[in-house]
Formats: C-alpha cells, sequence, structure tokens
C-alpha cells in the first residue's frame, strides 16, 4: 500500500508543479482562482529558494521509507526532472521560461479583468 501511496503523492506533486506553472491561466476564466494559484506559485518559489521542505515530498518520502527505498535523492525535482525531463545544463533557462510564462499569465489575466466594459471608438 506504501508504493501506492508514493506514487500518487508523486502523481500529486506533478499536478500541484503543473498548476504552478500554469494555473494563472485559469484566471483568465475564473478570476477568483488567482488567489489559490499565487499561494501555489509564492510555496513553489519559497521551497525552492529557502531551505524549506515542501510537504509532497515530506509525504513520498515517508512512503517510501516505509517500502525501504529512503529519501528521494536530492529531492522531488533533482530526481524527477531535471536530468530526466530536461538536461541539467538548462535548469536556469527553465526557470527563466516559466517565470515568463507565469508573468503572461498574470498580465492577460489582469487585461482581461480590466478590459473596457464599452469598446472604444
Amino acid at each position: 500500500m506504501a508504493g501506492v501511496l508514493a506514487a500518487a503523492t508523486m502523481v500529486v506533486h506533478f499536478i500541484a508543479l503543473l498548476y504552478i506553472g500554469l494555473g494563472g491561466f485559469l484566471a483568465w476564466h475564473w478570476p477568483k482562482s488567482i488567489f489559490v494559484h499565487v499561494f501555489f506559485a509564492a510555496w513553489g518559489v519559497i521551497v525552492n529558494v529557502l531551505p524549506v521542505t515542501c510537504p509532497l515530498t515530506a509525504i513520498e518520502n515517508y512512503f517510501r521509507r516505509q517500502q525501504g527505498l529512503g529519501d528521494l535523492p536530492g529531492g522531488f525535482n533533482e530526481h524527477y526532472i531535471i536530468g530526466v525531463l530536461f538536461p541539467e545544463d538548462y535548469v536556469q533557462a527553465v526557470a527563466i521560461g516559466a517565470l515568463i510564462v507565469l508573468v503572461v499569465s498574470y498580465v492577460g489575466a489582469y487585461a482581461r479583468w480590466h478590459r473596457p466594459l464599452v469598446p472604444a471608438k
């Protein structure tokens, strides 16, 4: 059962990462979702910049230890993403790209929320 729970935690972690990266676009259609997204985005920055452990990583590590596997080597990003989904040399480029996507999603949400009610002549 611990293996299933560890795998489920990994899937939830990937979904959370997708939401952190792309959730701002949901606010284009559901403006109030931006508040949840800002929390997730801030949390993503905190756990990647400060020495704070992501609770999802801690949960997955708990289930891995139950199986006798030990903690994720290097953490979630280092184990599943860096060197797996893209080469390690591209970490900075991917981070910049992710920031650009985040900014575009927020600018787009702001533009959609603040468009004039009456079209300009």
